[in-house]
């Protein structure tokens, strides 16, 4: 028989741990590579600089500068590889540069080239890392033979420097940076709607119109074989085509006045959401004060707007009432639907409303619900205001 005998925790050797942990050896490292990299991008940066400046008044000053700031976005990029590896420090990559093509041609990206504020940023870190660079080297190299001991903490506090410098410095221009990033978000969104109108309007025009026509054209072309053998079954197939031509008009009627109504582009927002809440299922007050109408696509997509919001009162609210009030603030054409039913609507992902916030969104647009349970629902939405013709 065998017999395993297991250690307790007092009889088994001490876990040998490392004096110094692998973060600190990476932050170590960090300190010590401060020094050759600190003078490296401080002699470029100064040869750049003054060559660049000395020959401003030349043909070749200003070209040479644009490359010059080029490569210092080069050398920022390896600046916050490193403090990303070393220091854990995650620094957004800042949006690059166009070329010379999208920018419009050389001048342009020339001139986007020597304005460019990374670059400047990229310029002063490498500037005042040269002084710095030698004091962390200096400590850290001294500590290693010195101070060891209290080397992690002295490590901490210098490298701490380091990446409030890489955040301060290396970042991107967090405004500019965030615009940037909407716009390309709100792009994004502007295809991705234009794209589900499109479906939209192929699907109604499959279903609905085109089915019409295509059983108006059989019917027609079955009253014309019986035209001579039996005139009354014709004309009673042609009347029925005229009442399937009808039905087909009044299909593209409403198809066309949801994507832009002759309403809206002959008399204005006024008389386009007084036709609209005349459909709603319940009483709706129209409010609409404006000094002028603003621009086409502010004006369309207002429309939209309350025409989904009140669509959304007939199908979901079960509201006695709605009101729909349209007035101008400074810069902002401001939109407010209201309705006295259940409440509880959401602009929450996967919702109709999340859908109309995106569309307000795509055009620097807000939109806010307040719909509390048994309440009624007050929505809030607004646009940039444009004038007509802009």
């Amino acid at each position: 028989m065998t017999v395993i005998v297991q250690a307790s925790d007092q009889d088994r050797p001490p876990r040998v741990r490392p004096a110094l942990s692998a973060g600190t050896w990476k932050e170590i490292a960090y300190l010590l590579a401060n020094l050759p990299a600190a003078l490296i991008g401080f002699v470029y940066t100064l040869t750049m600089v003054v060559t660049a400046g000395g020959l401003s008044v030349t043909a070749i000053g200003i070209p040479l500068l644009a490359c010059g700031l080029f490569v210092s976005r080069r050398l920022g990029r390896l600046e916050r590889a490193r403090a990303r590896a070393l220091l854990g420090v995650r620094v957004d990559e800042p949006t690059p540069l166009p070329g010379p093509t999208r920018a419009g041609g050389f001048f342009p990206w020339l001139w986007a080239t020597v304005k460019d504020p990374v670059a400047w940023r990229n310029v002063l870190f490498e500037l005042v890392r040269l002084p710095w660079g030698v004091l962390t080297f200096t400590v850290t190299l001294t500590g290693l033979f010195v101070l060891w001991p209290v080397l992690p903490y002295v490590a901490r506090v210098l490298t701490n420097v380091d990446r409030a410098m890489v955040r301060g410095l290396l970042s991107p221009s967090d405004e500019l940076e965030r615009r940037i990033a909407e716009l390309e978000s709100d792009r994004g969104v502007v295809v991705d709607t234009a794209a589900a109108d499109l479906r939209r309007i192929e699907r109604d025009l499959h279903d609905g119109a085109q089915a019409r026509l295509v059983a108006l054209a059989m019917g027609l072309g079955l009253a014309k074989e019986k035209l001579l053998e039996d005139p009354e079954g014709a004309a009673a197939m042609v009347d029925e085509a005229h009442g399937e031509v009808k039905l087909a008009l009044q299909e593209l009627r409403d198809l066309a006045r949801g994507i832009h109504p002759a309403v809206l582009t002959d008399r204005g927002l006024d008389a386009a959401l007084s036709s609209v809440a005349s459909r709603c299922v319940v009483p709706v007050k129209v409010a609409v004060d404006l000094p002028a109408r603003p621009a086409a696509a502010i004006e369309g997509i207002a429309y939209f707007v309350v025409s989904e919001l009140l669509q959304n009162v007939s199908k979901h609210a079960q509201a006695r009432g709605a009101g729909v009030e349209v007035w101008r603030s400074g810069a902002r054409l401001l939109i407010r639907v209201s309705d006295d039913g259940r409440g509880g609507a959401s602009a929450l992902a996967g919702s109709g409303m999340a859908g109309l916030a995106e569309r307000l969104g795509a055009v620097d647009g807000v939109f806010l619900v307040d719909s509390p349970e048994g309440a009624g629902t007050v929505v809030t939405a607004e646009l940039p205001w444009r004038d007509r013709g802009m």
